[in-house]
């Protein structure tokens, strides 16, 4: 019995040395070598921090475009989903809200036409990217509130496309944070 248990708490310190010290050393380590040390990608304009490059955050002004819902609020300390199925009745509420939000907002579209991305969280609630589809059909609504030619916005969108990685893997996707600072900067 005597040895068991010694076996056991010799064990138990060895797991705790490993995975306490000795890993998180390496991760920390290793993100030494990653852009910002580790830290994130910040996004700056004229010299203020204004976000992350790889954390969504809100925009629901009309001037702006938006990004897509977060059922964390975009809190990267709490990333996840709202783990409802879409069958839950206050999940389909939730969805129904911000399409009508959506439609008030964007009277010139069709509730068929909305993107899913557009009144659904991501898995993680922080997604940054928008589909070019859900960027393009906001364009109608930033051109108005801006008094700016519908071409022009859809430009700049055109020119902030991400590519599918290695043009295989994934839809071309748009960087909300990025897209809105390049469209103030109109």
């Amino acid at each position: 019995m005597k040895t068991h248990l010694v076996s056991a708490l010799w064990m138990t310190l060895a797991t705790f040395v490993l995975l306490v010290v000795i890993y998180p050393l390496l991760v920390w380590g290793f993100a030494q070598f990653a852009p910002e040390k580790g830290r994130g990608e910040t996004v700056s304009v004229n010299g203020k921090i204004v976000g992350f490059a790889k954390v969504g955050q809100k925009f629901s002004e009309d001037k702006y475009f938006w990004s897509r819902p977060s059922a964390v609020e975009y809190n990267a300390a709490g990333s996840g989903g709202s783990n409802k199925a879409p069958s839950n009745p206050e999940y389909l509420a939730q969805v129904q809200a911000r399409i009508d939000t959506f439609l008030v907002h964007n009277p010139t579209v069709a509730q068929s036409e909305i993107p899913s991305e557009l009144v659904t969280a991501s898995g993680s609630g922080l997604d940054p990217h928008l589909s070019l589809q859900a960027a393009n059909i906001q364009i109608a609504r930033i051109a108005k509130v801006r008094n700016l030619p519908e071409a022009k916005i859809k430009a700049l969108v055109d020119a902030h496309a991400e590519p599918p990685l290695w043009g295989l893997f994934g839809p071309t996707k748009i960087n909300t944070l990025a897209l809105n600072i390049a469209l103030d900067k109109l």
